[in-house]
């Protein structure tokens, strides 16, 4: 059934506020499920399954599906469309106040058609739980797709944040039509591809993306201008910089991950300690 279709039965209507378009067309939702690989051996997290047109999907291939819905109108819904679909679990709540790796104790994918205007909160809660998805298959705005999937000169805080964890790829695009209602901008489907193995260990994670937060602070700024703000002076982020083979009058855009990682391993004593 159309989403508006649905909707009228239930009469309710979409909040503009909660970012709710529903994605309705089956080619589009087979290629999302396609691009996770989902298979019965599987655990999934989807976020925000609204009327439930891709967590049907998620159900007939995957183990067991978490579906966390904000907007209690849709639970109703949810309910009655999976009934008799007995390996999805719904829960009412905020995913960013969820732990959620605490709703699955082994290796899970997240496949979700985010709400936009909280892509970035996403991605930021599910790479910062200690038990991080192996892979992540969104469907985001197509320009957030491009900042995820961009190369320097034109990084960003988001781009390095996501990609120090693991190989981002756009998918797809997709039009504006297959969703109701039908919103401004086109959308895309990402696939983030988590590592095995990290760039650095676990406890050593916040210094590093604290050097990152502070390069990227002021985007007109040179490097060795923004880094000042750790504390340091003119002369010590100079001979900080130089260590790590890097010019000090570039900007943090231009960087690459393995260029930020050989900053944080010439990083100061006194950063490193937290001083």
């Amino acid at each position: 059934m159309h989403p508006k279709q649905l909707l009228d039965h239930y009469q309710l209507e979409p909040k503009k506020s909660l970012g709710q378009n529903f994605l309705f067309d089956d080619n589009v939702l087979a290629r999302i499920a396609d691009a996770a690989a989902v298979a019965d051996v599987d655990e999934v997290l989807e976020i925000g399954p609204g009327l439930g047109a891709l967590t049907r999907l998620l159900a007939q291939r995957a183990r067991r599906v978490v579906a966390v819905e904000l907007d209690d109108r849709f639970l109703p819904i949810l309910h009655t469309e999976l009934a008799g679909v007995t390996n999805v679990q719904i829960l009412h709540g905020d995913i960013l106040a969820q732990q959620p790796d605490r709703l699955f104790d082994k290796a899970y994918k997240v496949v979700a058609n985010v709400p936009y205007y909280i892509t970035g909160a996403i991605l930021r809660h599910l790479l910062a739980a200690p038990h991080k998805p192996e892979l992540m298959v969104l469907t985001v705005q197509k320009e957030v797709a491009e900042r995820l999937t961009a190369v320097p000169p034109y990084m960003s805080l988001l781009a390095l944040s996501v990609q120090f964890y693991g190989r981002v790829q756009t998918i797809a695009t997709i039009k504006a039509g297959a969703f109701w209602p039908r919103p401004d901008v086109d959308s895309a489907v990402v696939r983030v591809e988590l590592a095995g193995v990290r760039p650095l260990p676990l406890a050593e994670e916040e210094t590093f993306f604290r050097i990152v937060r502070a390069g990227f602070s002021q985007k007109r700024k040179q490097l060795q201008n923004n880094l000042r703000q750790l504390g340091l002076g003119k002369e010590e982020v100079g001979e900080w910089l130089t260590a790590a083979g890097v010019d000090g009058r570039r900007r943090a855009e231009t960087l690459t991950l393995p260029e930020w990682l050989a900053l944080y391993q010439a990083i100061p004593v006194t950063i490193k300690s937290g001083a």
